[in-house]
């Protein structure tokens, strides 16, 4: 009988697939929270690195949070005070017990590597949320309900909170608001205007609405020829220029060429059809090269993409905001932006627009400038044809989302030769605040140089020489004819019917 001689290799046996394991740096965390106890200034370093979801393990996340409110309340942060925190929401054992906090104190010697150790934690953490929001993104992916541009929507937006390393809004508690209040009262402040937001550069207006604020939602609406796209693009110049504040402006109507012409021609004093033709003499082409230099420098960012999306607006301002900065948003004008395909009626596509446009100043906490049309209804009324509230055009939305309502108003175009105190109305516009949600409502008037499209404050600008008054002046500012009423949308373009009004479009 020949025995069969036995194989001399090991016996392996099959291992399980036990899966993957969320990325983690348990070390790491202990290092953390150990060098916070160990150091006082240690937590100051990693305030804005960290926040308790950044752990992985939910003991750790139950002691970060202790730290956090030890902080907030001033109070000293070591192992005696971390414990009694604990202690006293009673999840001192649930964590380990004081046994636990001592050995992470004891596992480091100082310090001095903690913001290192930090960033290394917030990145398994980032890392985590992208694979839950991936896998979010392709759970969406299989759903034939869900609309693609609102699954492109989502997905940027939860690639762009991650990026910012803010997943989510958390519930704020009243003390840290309370803070960032007083911080910012203490900056107005040290101001030499005392504004908390974004100066327009006409001194009565910003003392009314003590500059535009954060995450307002500002309508600037008037009829057609009142010089809204003036009034925005000269605030957009004294913002960026004067004040060094980023400007985004989308403009449905005009290009980013005839927009920047109009800056010219109010930054340098040449007259328009000389900046159209472009017949200039040696004096003023030197005077066009000295004067733009500022504009040139100017944070001022264009897009001219007609019919703009509330999804493509949203999406480019998060692009700006995170790769260089974003101070305010000027969108001309809403309704020409393009809203939801499933919307129904054009009063409820607009509604939709308003309520995102809102949305995105919450979001960027940035303030956005809408200018708006305004309905026949103004032109039919009686007396200074003041315009109301009621008047907005195509959706009572539109007033109910707004911060700010602002109306222009200058009654020079509806011939009206003075003012109830007898004063001309000639070249003067009315800066109408009919909504402040808070604050005080008023009237701010300002001049209107007409043959340079710009406003200015009434005191900074000398009647007399008013060029538009002189006899010949052959520089003239009109209106788009789609800003009339009976320019209707049709389709992807527009109908225009004839002779409106017989006015020549703005080139």
């Amino acid at each position: 009988m020949v025995r069969q001689k036995q194989s001399s290799r090991p016996v392996v046996a099959a291992l399980p697939d036990f899966g993957k394991v969320p990325p983690q740096a348990l070390d790491m965390e202990e290092a953390v929270l150990g060098a916070i106890m160990l150091e006082k200034e240690a937590v100051i370093t990693i305030l804005d690195i960290l926040k308790p979801a950044s752990f992985y393990k939910e003991a750790h996340q139950k002691i970060f949070k202790a730290v956090l409110d030890l902080n907030a309340k001033e109070y000293p942060v070591d192992l005696y005070t971390v414990t009694e925190e604990l202690r006293s929401h009673n999840e001192l054992d649930s964590v380990g017990g004081p046994v636990y906090l001592t050995q992470l104190t004891s596992k480091v010697v100082s310090a001095a590597n903690v913001d290192y150790h930090a960033r290394i934690v917030a990145q398994k953490y980032i890392q985590r949320e992208l694979i839950r929001v991936s896998t979010e993104i392709q759970n969406r992916s299989f759903d034939d309900s869900i609309d693609v541009t609102e699954l492109l929507d989502f997905s940027e937006n939860e690639l762009f909170q991650i990026a910012e390393g803010n997943i989510k809004r958390e519930v704020a508690p009243i003390n840290m608001v309370i803070k960032e209040a007083i911080r910012e009262i203490e900056e107005a402040g040290k101001r030499e205007d005392a504004l908390v937001g974004i100066p327009s550069g006409f001194t009565k207006l910003d003392r009314l609405t003590s500059g535009w604020q954060k995450a307002d939602l500002v309508i600037i609406a008037a009829r057609p020829s009142m010089g809204k796209t003036a009034f925005a693009l000269s605030m957009a110049r004294n913002m960026a220029v004067e004040h060094n504040k980023s400007v985004a402006i989308f403009s449905c109507e005009m290009s980013s060429v005839q927009l920047v012409n109009r800056l010219i021609i109010a930054e340098t004093d040449i007259p328009g059809d000389k900046i159209k033709n472009g017949r200039l003499n040696e004096e003023e082409w030197k005077q066009l090269d000295t004067r733009i230099r500022k504009l040139v420098q100017a944070p001022i960012y264009i897009d001219d993409t007609p019919a703009i999306s509330i999804f493509e607006l949203r999406a480019k301002c998060r692009r700006l905001m995170a790769q260089r900065k974003l101070d305010i948003v000027i969108v001309d004008y809403l309704q020409l932006m393009s809203g939801p395909e499933n919307a129904g009626s054009r009063e409820q596509e607009v509604s939709n627009i308003s309520r995102s446009l809102k949305s995105i100043a919450k979001e960027l906490n940035v303030p956005i400038l809408a200018l708006s049309q305004l309905n026949r209804s103004v032109e039919m009324r009686g007396g200074t044809k003041r315009p109301l509230l009621s008047d907005l055009r195509e959706s009572g939305a539109i007033e109910q989302d707004a911060d700010m309502v602002v109306f222009i108003h200058r009654q020079e175009k509806f011939g009206i030769p003075t003012f109830e105190d007898g004063s001309s109305t000639r070249g003067i516009a009315e800066i109408i605040l009919a909504k402040n949600r808070n604050g005080p409502v008023d009237d701010v008037r300002l001049r209107f140089r007409e043959e340079r499209a710009q406003f200015v404050d009434i005191e900074d600008f000398d009647v007399d020489g008013m060029q538009e008054l002189r006899e010949g002046s052959q520089s003239i500012t009109l209106g788009s004819k789609m800003n009339h009423d009976n320019f209707r949308r049709s389709g992807n373009g527009f109908d225009q019917e004839a002779d409106l009004l017989n006015e020549p479009p703005f080139v």
